[in-house]
């Protein structure tokens, strides 16, 4: 009884306490590896958001992102090697587990492919920069469905987390991504459809939606949201009781939204001070059938 206590003491104080060192050493590391991700992941947003710039470059994304892709391979492979030299301590042989490995990686690979999918098309996403972290974009699964769309939160070698405007964190596994709309790649586009009552004076409803758009133009607030003054594209659809005149504008990346909010705004003040009015929304019976009209168009 006193050998065997002896030789738990003896192994306890040689490898086993080389394990308990590899253990926290590894943690210790891995977590030294996230706080410095995190730390050039916040250099790389202060730099991007600084200097009075409203959006973020190309370049900052991809930055941030793949930051974000090599911090988490580190700490795989921190945790992987540390595996093997807790194995190699404890008297395992390391070069005995090969044949066992393989056989286990092949049936592994059967069932992980899925995984391995996944971390492939991340790494495309990645290098090709199809999107980064603050983009907001539609991203369409496979299985159809809605897709799901937001801002780009995280991007991994597997998976990427999107918060949508009511706040949802949607995570979808890279692998299954058929297709992404980029919403704020390089620049963007508000598109305003005017509904005006079909007897209208078309050309006058024309003119007001021009001086909307030269005024919102001329505005110090929304100036540095536009690439260039917005356009009357003229009438796009005609109904029996409304015609719609279209109105765009190119903004800078992801503010799309917020200049298509007060464009709206100051065309419904403007219709107001000539007298006009926009047509209001159909009710819900009315805007079902009009939705149907529309896929039927659609189709």
């Amino acid at each position: 009884m006193g050998d065997a206590l002896r030789d738990v003491l003896d192994w306890l104080s040689g490898r086993g306490l080389e394990v308990v060192l590899i253990i926290i050493g590894s943690v210790l590391l891995a977590r030294f590896v996230g706080w410095a991700g995190n730390r050039v992941t916040d250099r790389i947003d202060e730099r991007s958001t600084g200097d009075d710039a409203l959006v973020r470059s190309e370049a900052a994304k991809h930055r941030h992102s793949l930051t974000q892709v090599i911090t988490w391979t580190a700490v795989v492979l921190i945790y992987a090697v540390a595996v093997f030299f807790v194995l190699d301590r404890l008297g395992v042989p390391v070069t005995g587990l090969v044949a066992p490995a393989t056989v286990l990686g092949v049936g592994l690979g059967f069932g992980a492919q899925r995984i391995v999918g996944d971390v492939l098309a991340g790494f495309f996403i990645i290098t090709e920069r199809q999107y980064g972290f603050g983009d907001v974009v539609s991203i369409q699964v496979v299985g159809g469905g809605d897709p799901a769309t937001g801002t780009v939160e995280d991007v991994t070698l597997r998976v990427t987390r999107v918060r949508s405007a009511n706040g949802e964190v949607v995570t979808v596994p890279n692998g299954q991504i058929v297709k992404v709309v980029n919403l704020s790649r390089d620049w963007a586009r508000a598109v305003i459809d005017v509904p005006v009552p079909s007897d209208a004076d078309v050309n006058r409803v024309n003119e007001i939606l021009r001086e909307v758009g030269r005024d919102a133009f001329r505005d110090p607030a929304m100036r540095p949201l536009l690439l260039d003054p917005p356009t009357v594209m003229g009438v796009e659809s005609l109904g029996l009781d409304e015609v719609n005149v279209r109105v765009v504008a190119r903004t800078l990346p992801g503010k799309q939204f917020e200049v298509g909010r007060d464009l709206r705004v100051r065309i419904v003040l403007a219709f107001r001070d000539q007298g006009m009015q926009v047509t209001p929304p159909p009710a819900a019976g009315d805007a079902r059938t009009a939705r149907l009209v529309r896929e039927g168009e659609d189709a």
